[in-house]
């Protein structure tokens, strides 16, 4: 359910009570009711009951201009804890509305609500929003659309637009999974389908009938706005016979780039522009997942559908395209290395060139004790031990009591420390093959440590994947946040030789940066948002094993530029 500009019935007052109001005569109030609640549906030859706001899945497209200001009454009504998080939403100065899990709040329990308030500030494109709490996200979805205040594009004006959004289907309860998957110290299980707006598509088994369809004009520009929702892989998503113009990537505007193959890891959304130039007819569009991770089980190699159709001309047969080889590493740097920003568009900001703070951040797996239910499985014939995740050996460990942004806030002793390492504490060969087999290098202690910065100082970290257990690309998100991706590549970042490559011109501006599996990846952002951010691996296997850690971001010296205190209804531990 959602309403614009006025409010009626109980809604005005409960409004009213958190002082909801609109300070901007062109701006609206956009407000949205999320009840979160189980519903019963049927894929892949199975009917299974699944956790969904209002029903649907994916969940319902929130449209909203920028300088709007967004109301959300989330209603938990499902058996589990739950909180929403608005991904790649900036959150200036209201970042207990961001809403990852005892980062900036305590879940909701079931029976309870919270009002989720916030103005989208600087921003316009795609964006999303997802559960933050266990796995999930693998049904709580579902697109953030936010038009720009002039009304105008800086490419050519679409006919129309489309939210493409890929995610990930399990035939069993997630929830179960991955209590299961925890109890055995290892990552949950593969998904059995892949799926485009929530249908898995006619490869699959009793899914024919529902298969994703997109009707087309023929010589029209159409944009699609490609979400990756999925929880933990990364994907190619092609359309038969066409190419794609990428003109923006999560919410920030791009030179235009030209491709027939779009990469995105969970989290990314790629604004493309679709020409339909092509003989009328039907064309297969098709995700399958890139998958980097060395000494991995096998993954789920299949593929999920939809089909574009021309001019709603009956079809019998369409046409497939040729998708990049599961472990295509080439095709998914070029195009992740191609984007660069456009230099003078809404919102583009420059890079900074003063450092401030300079970080570097080793990241992959681990092993740590496997804890009281001695069942772990993750090393045969070793059950003390489980598989772990960590940023410069630190595994980072939730808090359960109270969440981190109100341990700063009310400065809580206890909750965590701000002394979250710079550097890794042993230097060696991080991309080595060798690695993977020795377990000196694997053990890491588990902690809450955070990293505390200044107001306004310019933080600079190089991600540098290792081979430890396996490297990977590693998806990394920072909340409350973009960066400028200044530089990437493969094996050891080498700061002599590689800082002389970085692009402090026109860097592509993300929320969220595959580090190149075996390789590295330069970001910078100016910490000017007071509050606790959470930086993570948005592979939701690693996040719950560790691969996180969070910025303690100082007030500024001005009221705009301090915290306000949190609403009354802030959910407690």
């Amino acid at each position: 359910m959602a309403r614009r500009h006025e409010q009626t019935g109980f809604l005005r007052a409960w409004a009213f009570a958190l002082g909801v109001m609109s300070s901007m005569a062109s701006a609206a109030i956009v407000e949205h009711i999320f009840n979160v609640e189980n519903a019963t549906v049927r894929k892949l030859c199975h009917g299974r009951v699944i956790t969904a706001v209002n029903g649907a899945l994916p969940g319902p497209t929130i449209q909203v201009t920028e300088g709007d200001t967004l109301v959300v009454y989330v209603f938990n009504k499902s058996p589990y804890n739950v909180t929403i998080h608005w991904h790649g939403v900036l959150q200036l100065l209201s970042g207990w509305a961001d809403g990852p899990n005892y980062f900036t709040q305590c879940p909701i329990r079931p029976g309870h609500s919270y009002i989720q308030k916030f103005t989208i500030t600087k921003q316009e494109g795609t964006l999303w929003w997802h559960a933050h709490v266990s796995l999930l996200r693998a049904t709580v979805y579902g697109a953030l659309i936010i038009r720009p205040k002039s009304g105008h594009y800086p490419f050519p004006t679409p006919h129309k637009e489309f939210p493409i959004i890929l995610g990930e289907w399990w035939n069993g309860n997630v929830i179960d999974m991955q209590n299961q998957a925890q109890a055995l110290g290892v990552p949950p299980a593969n998904s059995d389908a892949y799926t485009i707006n929530g249908r898995p598509g006619d490869l699959y088994p009793c899914s024919r009938k529902h298969t994703y369809k997109l009707k087309v004009v023929q010589r029209r520009i159409y944009m699609l706005r490609i979400i990756n929702a999925a929880l933990n892989n990364q994907l190619f998503f092609k359309i038969a016979n066409h190419e794609f113009t990428v003109v923006a990537v999560d919410a920030s505007y791009t030179n235009p780039y030209v491709t027939d193959v779009v990469v995105l890891a969970p989290g990314h959304t790629v604004d493309v522009l679709l020409t339909t130039d092509q003989t009328p007819g039907a064309y297969y569009m098709a995700a399958r997942p890139y998958v980097s991770a060395q000494n991995a089980p096998p993954p789920n190699n299949t593929a999920t559908t939809g089909i574009l159709i021309y001019d709603k001309l009956p079809y019998t047969s369409p046409i497939m395209p040729l998708l990049p080889a599961l472990n295509d590493t080439p095709t998914a740097h070029k195009f992740y290395s191609s984007l660069t920003s456009l230099v003078g568009s809404p919102n583009w900001l420059p890079v900074p060139t003063k450092v401030d703070e300079q970080m570097f951040v080793t990241i992959g797996l681990s092993l740590s004790p496997c804890g009281s239910t001695a069942t772990c499985k993750a090393i045969p014939n070793i059950p003390s031990l489980r598989l772990s995740a960590n940023m410069n050996n630190a595994s980072f460990q939730v808090p359960t009591r109270l969440s981190l942004l109100q341990a700063h806030y009310f400065n809580v002793k206890g909750i965590y420390t701000p002394d979250f390492p710079d550097q890794p504490p042993l230097k060696f060969d991080y991309t080595n093959p060798a690695n993977s087999n020795n377990t000196a290098f694997a053990f890491a202690p588990q902690s809450t440590r955070v990293k505390q910065v200044k107001y306004n100082a310019t933080v600079e970290i190089v991600f540098q994947d290792t081979t430890i257990i396996g490297a990977e690309n590693h998806p990394m998100h920072l909340h409350g946040y973009n960066f400028h991706v200044v530089g990437q590549g493969f094996g050891n970042f080498e700061p002599v030789k590689d800082r002389k490559k970085f692009n402090l011109f026109n860097p592509v501006i993300r929320n969220t940066i595959g580090v190149p599996v075996g390789g590295w990846a330069a970001i910078r952002f100016q910490a000017n948002n007071p509050g606790v951010w959470i930086l993570h691996c948005h592979l939701d296997s690693h996040l719950t094993m560790g691969l996180a850690t969070a910025f303690v971001v100082e007030n500024g010296p001005t009221p705009s530029s301090t915290l306000p205190p949190p609403p009354p209804d802030l959910p407690q531990c």
